[in-house]
This record gives C-alpha cells, sequence and structure tokens, in this order.
C-alpha cells in the first residue's frame, strides 16, 4: 500500500538562502571595514607604531563578527547548492563547494592571524610591539586579501555561471558576478577596499533571491 508523500516546496530553500546571504554580506562588509580602520594598510600603517584603543577595539569587534560571518555564509551556500540540486553537472557544484569551504577557512585563519595581533607577545592591557604588529597585520591582509578574496572570486563565478546555465538568475547579475570575479582575482590585492564588491554582489544576489521567492509565492500561500 502506497502512501502520498507531500510535495517539496521549492520556494522555502532560495528564501533562506537569501536570508542568510543577506546576514552574511552584511557582517562580512562591517567586519572588512572594522578590520581596514583597527589594521591600516599602506600609507596610514607607516605611521601607526602601536595600536591605540580605537583600533584595537574596532579589530575586536571584527572578530566578533567573523564567525557568526562564516556561519551565515556556510547557510546561504549549501541553501543555493540545495536549490540547484542536480541541475548542475558534478564539476561545477565540486568547484562551488569547495571554493565556499576553502573560503570560510581562509576568512577564519585570518581572523585568527588579526587576534595574534593584540593577544600575543605582549602584556595584557598594553599595545602590542611594532614587529609583532607588522607581523600580524601582514598575515592577517595576505591570508584575507591574497586568498580568502580569490577563493571568493571562484565562489562568484561558479555561482554566476551556475546561475547563468540553469536560467536562475538574470543576465545582468551573472555578468556582474563575472566583473566581480575579475576584480577580486586582479586588483583585491593593489586597490584597498575593492574587496568590500564580495559582500556588495552577495547582497544584491540574495536580495534577488528573496523578492523572487516571495513573487512566486502563490496568492495566500504562507511565508516560509
Amino acid at each position: 500500500m502506497q502512501t502520498a508523500t507531500r510535495p517539496r516546496e521549492p520556494l522555502e530553500t532560495p528564501r533562506a538562502a537569501g536570508v542568510a546571504g543577506i546576514l552574511f554580506a552584511l557582517l562580512l562588509a562591517a567586519a572588512m571595514v572594522l578590520i581596514r580602520l583597527g589594521i591600516p594598510q599602506g600609507a596610514d600603517a607607516v605611521t601607526t607604531q602601536r595600536a591605540d584603543p580605537a583600533q584595537r577595539s574596532a579589530v575586536h569587534a571584527a572578530l566578533l563578527l567573523v564567525p557568526f560571518a562564516g556561519i551565515c555564509f556556510l547557510w546561504f551556500a549549501g541553501a543555493v547548492r540545495a536549490h540547484v540540486g542536480e541541475g548542475e553537472d558534478r564539476f561545477m557544484a565540486t568547484v562551488f563547494l569547495g571554493s565556499g569551504l576553502v573560503f570560510t577557512a581562509t576568512m577564519f585563519g585570518a581572523a585568527a592571524a588579526a587576534s595574534a595581533v593584540l593577544d600575543t607577545a605582549h602584556p595584557a592591557g598594553t599595545s602590542p610591539s611594532r614587529a609583532v604588529w607588522d607581523y600580524g597585520q601582514h598575515l592577517a591582509y595576505t591570508l584575507m586579501i591574497g586568498y580568502a578574496m580569490r577563493m571568493a572570486a571562484v565562489f562568484t563565478c561558479s555561482t554566476s555561471v551556475i546561475g547563468h546555465r540553469l536560467g536562475i538568475l538574470p543576465r545582468w547579475l551573472s555578468v556582474l558576478g563575472l566583473l566581480v570575479t575579475v576584480i577580486l582575482l586582479f586588483a583585491a590585492t593593489s586597490v584597498p577596499w575593492s574587496e568590500l564588491v564580495f559582500p556588495a554582489w552577495s547582497l544584491l544576489l540574495s536580495v534577488y533571491i528573496v523578492a523572487e521567492s516571495f513573487r512566486r509565492s502563490p496568492a495566500g500561500a504562507p511565508a516560509s
């Protein structure tokens, strides 16, 4: 005797992905801005001999946001992958998932390096020495800008390609994703603040997913 199964509701996953993506984009952007302000790079770093209390507070605030940004990103990536389902080939699905996992791990590594600037090799409550400050600064920026952003570029590219192939993303958003990919690959290491294009693109993608889920919802259907 066969039992009737309730059909799967396809709008729940994209809406969850969109909400998680919005939270991820806002948290990551805030953490990046605080890191930039707390651990300056380039000309600003040359004049910074010691970390003042305002800089330490900015870095501490960023470190509090990074774990939650990573959690939201994993939820976002997992929900998008569930929405795609079996529609995409294994190669693109592997690139999509692998780049997202490596990005998250590298972002956590950068946060740990930034934490080391504040908490290692100097007494509690005092500023780190210039040598420790420089080491932690360069390590954090190398991990975040040199490696994490390149993994973010791969994630953005694979998402845009999958969205274009399956027709689940508009053409302008896919093209914008490819442009963001180029910026993250070639400009992020030399143009300050350019890494913010990744959370900006993630925010646009997430808002589009949420808007589409509401637009396609049947009239009178309960919100997922």
